[in-house]
């Protein structure tokens, strides 16, 4: 076996085509052994080729090498050498769109499917990888940029990048399909427009929709929308990723599922649905319970309902864990709702 070569030479040499032949070679998952006998070498010359492959590529080690052989079209994972022209541009959205057959969710601990079948996408980090890519929006990103979304400050002492994304495009690729899900230009890494169908582009989808529906005065239909947005959610988004952006983007999605439930029942209090508005923000104040504005709106609907004793409950608990866990009072939004309970002012104003 060759020993691994790091070099930081950013120049490409041209390789020669023994060279070449050893780097297809390498890239289709053969041995030193079954490539000195597929091309009459010895294993010694086998060696020497690739050790030479990987200084004049400025790669690290035989990983490195099975992934640039990929990237250069030199050959498919696990289907041997590429016998068809490499494309000079990947298709489009639109013509991969029908025949994507992996999904991906995000909002929960990071799943995928390909044909409804569960994949095996490795360890958290390598899942973290994915996810950067998936939360790029088509976006090409980096090897530093990866590095410090999934890293951030603790950078591994191997490029393990590179790995980690020929792993993922062989855990990803789609039955027969040859073309990567994980495509690779100059920019860097991206998932190949159409090929994946992520659950965050879902809900900014929805929630476009929703927005449409509030903006023509429909609201039972802006509840609907609502609620299919909110379905979309399993548990906490990305739960047990490591890195600075599954740690950013955690919150990010938290919020928008919070700031859905409260659109939500703000409209099912204008269409005088309060028992079913109570219900949700029950469950959001339990997840969330420092949360004031969901607090107000929990006592509100309550107090709507014919429950003013739980509504004021509401607010003495929300006011016992503000002090307790925080050490503040509650806020004016609180208060005001509060007032408005004690006054008896009707149904008070739905935020």
């Amino acid at each position: 076996m060759p020993t691994p070569v790091t070099t930081s030479r950013s120049t490409a040499a041209p390789l020669g085509h023994q060279e070449q032949q050893v780097l297809t070679a390498v890239g289709c998952g053969l041995r030193d052994d079954e490539i000195a006998a597929a091309l009459g070498l010895s294993e010694d010359a086998v060696a020497g080729h690739l050790a030479r492959v990987l200084a004049k590529r400025g790669l690290r080690d035989r990983p490195a090498a099975i992934v640039h052989a990929f990237d250069c079209g030199l050959a498919v994972p696990g289907r041997g050498p590429r016998t068809r022209p490499v494309r000079a541009a990947p298709r489009t959205g639109a013509a991969r769109t029908a025949g994507a057959t992996v999904r991906l969710s995000l909002l929960g601990p990071l799943l995928a499917w390909r044909d409804g079948r569960p994949l095996d996408l490795g360890h958290l980090r390598q899942q973290a990888v994915l996810a950067a890519l998936a939360l790029g929006a088509g976006r090409s990103l980096s090897r530093r940029e990866l590095l410090a979304d999934v890293w951030g400050m603790e950078s591994p002492a191997a490029n393990v990048v590179p790995v980690y994304v020929y792993r993922l495009r062989k855990a990803l690729r789609a039955g027969d399909a040859t073309d990567p899900v994980i495509e690779h230009g100059l920019r860097g890494y991206r998932l190949a427009p159409g090929a994946v169908d992520v659950d965050v582009a879902r809900l900014a989808a929805r929630v476009a929709g929703i927005g449409e529906a509030e903006r023509a005065g429909d609201l039972p239909e802006a509840v609907r929308r609502c609620a299919l947005a909110l379905a979309l959610f399993r548990e906490e988004p990305l739960a047990g990723l490591p890195g600075p952006l599954a740690e950013l983007e955690r919150l990010r999605l938290a919020e928008r599922r919070i700031a859905l439930v409260q659109r939500k029942a703000t409209w099912q209090l204008r269409l005088g649905q309060e028992a079913e508005a109570v219900a949700d923000l029950f469950a959001l104040s339990a997840a969330h319970p420092h949360h004031e504005p969901s607090a107000a709106l929990l006592m509100r609907a309550l107090y709507r309902n014919g429950r003013r004793a739980d509504a004021l409950r509401v607010f003495e608990r929300a006011r016992r864990l503000l002090a307790d866990d925080l050490g503040v009072p509650p806020s004016p939004l609180l208060w005001r709702a509060h007032r408005t309970i004690l006054r008896g002012d009707g149904a008070g104003p739905v935020p």
